[in-house]
């Protein structure tokens, strides 16, 4: 395994065993890439978590081979070459493919026809003898033409649609040539028309994009849009009934025809659930990555210490919070300033930023960005033409309102309201960002799209990853550090 994931990945199997190593003594990636560098010839916190990401995968195939093994086994049906062809099997597809005939089933028609004796039709069917009506009335028993050859065609259908090499073979024509194609729903609701776009829809699925596949699978589950995979028969079927040419003419026709009904009926529908799950899971790792890569932007955006800044959370009707900071990040006072609703509350607004100047020496305002925002802005930029050795920015305020509920916040400021606290917090973002922002769940700063459509581990798994990692390349004060950051 060793020398697959390293071939795979391109270093040596010597790091690979090194990595696998640390990690089962109790190395976190962090630790490894920055402290036994040495052992592990340099590798990153990257490649680290790709050698690990590959050897998990690889340890769940070797697992359900070797329990698909023993299932067959179990059934006394495991040949040499069976057990060949499973070993050889590179992924868990392949391995669900060969398994598929042998897999307990439900009863099936098929079953049902094997348990009233039509297996021999079915194989008589296949075979290159010639049809005569004796062999086949002798073959159906006691049942009448019409149900034994209905039960036969279902024999044959299963058992041609259980084959590793057909279902492949359809995955690799749907994936080179079918498209997805949407359609609006009669009942549909969609007020805003955010979906729009996808009332009648169509594109090749080897050229779609990942969050198109996303946004459609959100219209879908919102009841918007139907959603189908389509690919001509002709690109499939001729190639797959060409091993049956040889048979005689009636023979061919009874069993091209099970096989047409079974790929129509069957095969494809669940093919086409597989592609769907292919795409989807794609274009969900495509999203936690951006994701991840644009959460590490935000925690490493640099620090603006040793300054007294006053954080602003705006608002119109409730009033825009406002809360002072030292140097070391301790809220020294909060209050609300009104700068909407009236220009008597704007003058008292004016006359409240000057005090706060005068009294604590704020050198820097942040402004959120949310709600008012921009009418909030304005107010400051104007009041600011009289003051001196101040400034403004605009913060992003994303989870904001997430950490002022949480039980973190409730613990550091326990006699503030919610709101006075997201304006501490809006001040702390500008002040130390990486120190803030771990505070609140990295699934809820909202710097990713379609964050709640995808796999809520992987997402977490990839988040904290990204948390861990920058907060261990930074390093942290251990004298101010809180600790939520400290737990990283």
């Amino acid at each position: 395994m060793e020398k697959r994931i390293a071939s795979e990945l391109n270093v040596r199997p010597a790091q690979v065993k090194a990595v696998l190593q640390l990690t089962e003594e109790g190395g976190t990636i962090p630790f490894i890439a920055r402290y036994r560098k040495e052992q592990t010839g340099e590798l990153d916190e990257v490649a680290i978590k790709a050698i690990l990401d590959r050897h998990k995968q690889l340890t769940q195939l070797e697992s359900r081979r070797s329990d698909v093994l023993e299932k067959i086994e179990e059934q006394g049906v495991l040949t040499p070459e069976l057990r060949r062809t499973l070993n050889e099997a590179t992924t868990l597809q392949q391995v669900e493919d060969i398994y598929l005939p042998f897999r307990p089933k439900r009863r099936t028609k098929a079953e049902i026809a094997r348990e009233a004796g039509l297996a021999p039709l079915a194989d008589w069917l296949r075979d290159k003898s010639a049809y005569d009506e004796a062999t086949f009335q002798r073959l159906s028993g006691t049942l009448d033409s019409e149900e034994a050859l209905a039960g036969a065609q279902s024999i044959i259908a299963e058992e041609w649609g259980e084959q590793a090499t057909v279902r492949e073979f359809i995955r690799k024509q749907i994936r080179r040539s079918a498209e997805i194609v949407t359609k609006q729903k009669k009942d549909a609701v969609d007020e805003k028309g955010v979906f729009a776009q996808y009332y009648a829809y169509n594109e090749r699925i080897q050229q779609i994009v990942p969050h198109r596949i996303l946004a459609i699978n959100r219209a879908e589950s919102l009841k918007i849009v139907s959603v189908k995979v389509v690919l001509e028969e002709q690109q499939v079927l001729p190639t797959l009934l060409r091993s049956y040419a040889q048979l005689a003419p009636k023979k061919r026709d009874i069993v091209e025809a099970a096989i047409t009904t079974g790929y129509k009926k069957s095969v494809f529908p669940a093919i086409e659930r597989e592609i769907r799950n292919e795409l989807t899971e794609k274009a969900e790792l495509q999203a936690i990555d951006v994701f991840g890569k644009n959460l590490r932007q935000l925690y490493m955006q640099p620090p603006m210490k040793g300054k007294v800044m006053l954080g602003l959370d705006p608002a119109y009707r409730t009033g825009c919070k406002w809360a002072v900071i030292d140097p070391t990040g301790e809220m020294k006072e909060v209050g609300v300033i009104y700068v909407t609703m009236s220009e008597q509350k704007a003058k008292e607004a004016r006359q409240t930023l000057s005090k706060l100047v005068d009294t604590y020496g704020i050198e820097l305002i942040a402004i959120g960005n949310g709600t008012a925002s921009r009418e909030t802005e304005a107010f400051v930029a104007d009041w600011m033409k009289g003051q001196k050795d101040i400034a403004f920015t605009i913060v992003d305020e994303a989870g904001a309102s997430i950490y002022s509920a949480s039980e973190i916040a409730r613990t550091e400021f326990p006699e503030l309201q919610v709101e006075q606290r997201s304006a501490i917090s809006i001040a702390r973002r500008l002040q130390d960002p990486l120190a803030e922002l771990v505070k609140v769940d990295p699934q809820s700063v909202g710097v990713g799209q379609y964050q709640h459509d995808v796999s809520q581990t992987k997402l977490k798994e990839t988040l904290d990853f990204v948390v861990e990692t920058v907060v261990n390349q930074v390093g942290v004060d251990v004298n101010t550090a809180s600790e939520p950051l400290l737990s990283y």
